[in-house]
């Protein structure tokens, strides 16, 4: 059986440390890039979310819905606010909900997301830190705005093709390769963003979910020893789909999440970035603090650097 080896580790930051790897990030960092932020043009790297869009329905999980609770005219007739037909009838309300797994179109996994042996990150355990709703650490909540530099790893463009292949395993050389290609490197406190491609076919679910190229354990465990804080990817998981490994079928996500105690963006939208060949870039980008939550969506905005 070919085994990850994967451990949960022990935060450098101290025994009730939730940031991992967010630790790097700084007022001093986040002053240093703003400051070379070119304002002029920002890249939106979300998806918008809507009925029908390609989500994890397959694993049981919800599909987004959206759906009124108040209307114009509704409200007319309910008369629930009490006021009575005629203000409802002149002030026009109206209300929606929204449902939907925490982990659909562009967002943030948590550091409690993925776990070994009953463990997250930093020796968090489900028996002590679960709820019956949510974990009490490591949640969405913990993560911070970011403001960071980024540095995209643009694959698909170094092997000259408009997407990789299903199931394409990411080397550590092509990430080494694609670093020489652009002249860039990876420092410590930097975010990574890998492209497939795939985002290239949204919304596709077809083409854009499912035995998704990405990075191989080795290549991650590879760009974390970079000292990144976050990594982040144009496919649902970052990682190659299916997994090499017979004991688990998601080692990236445990690596990244429970070894290496950073935090994962999938889906993010980075066709933009590669068509104008912006390989470095500031990125800010904020979730919505779900408490205890094991993901969040996300917008991140891409600015180029001066």
């Amino acid at each position: 059986m070919v085994k990850d080896n994967i451990q949960v580790s022990s935060s450098p930051y101290g025994p009730d440390d939730e940031l991992g790897a967010l630790n790097l990030m700084t007022p001093d960092s986040q002053a240093a890039i703003l400051s070379r932020a070119d304002a002029s043009h920002v890249y939106d790297l979300s998806i918008d979310y809507f009925v029908g869009m390609p989500s994890f329905q397959a694993a049981g999980d919800p599909s987004y819905q959206i759906y009124m609770s108040h209307t114009p005219d509704g409200t007319v007739v309910d008369n629930l606010n009490g006021i009575g037909s005629q203000i409802n009838q002149r002030v026009c309300y109206s209300g929606d909900v929204v449902f939907m797994y925490t982990h659909t179109g562009t967002h943030i996994d948590s550091l409690n997301h993925f776990g070994v042996d009953g463990k997250i990150y930093n020796g968090f355990n489900a028996k002590e830190h679960l709820g019956s709703r949510h974990w009490t650490k490591g949640g969405a909540e913990q993560i911070p705005p970011i403001v960071a530099r980024a540095v995209l790893l643009d694959i698909a463009k170094l092997k000259g093709v408009e997407c990789l292949p299903p199931s394409y395993s990411i080397t550590i050389e092509d990430c080494e390769s694609e670093l020489e290609r652009t002249g860039l490197t990876l420092n410590v406190g930097d975010v990574a963003m890998v492209r497939t491609g795939r985002m290239r076919y949204w919304p596709d679910g077809s083409k854009t979910l499912g035995n998704p190229p990405g990075l191989s354990l080795e290549a991650a465990r590879w760009v974390t020893s970079q000292g990144i804080m976050i990594i982040g990817a144009d496919q649902e998981c970052v990682e190659v789909g299916p997994s090499a490994y017979e004991d688990n079928w998601l080692p990236g996500h445990c690596h990244f999440l429970a070894e290496a105690g950073v935090p994962m963006m999938e889906l993010v939208n980075l066709e933009d970035l590669s068509r104008d060949d912006v390989n470095e870039f500031c990125l800010i980008a904020a979730p919505i603090r779900l408490r205890g939550a094991t993901g969040a969506p996300i917008r991140p905005l891409a600015m180029r650097l001066r």
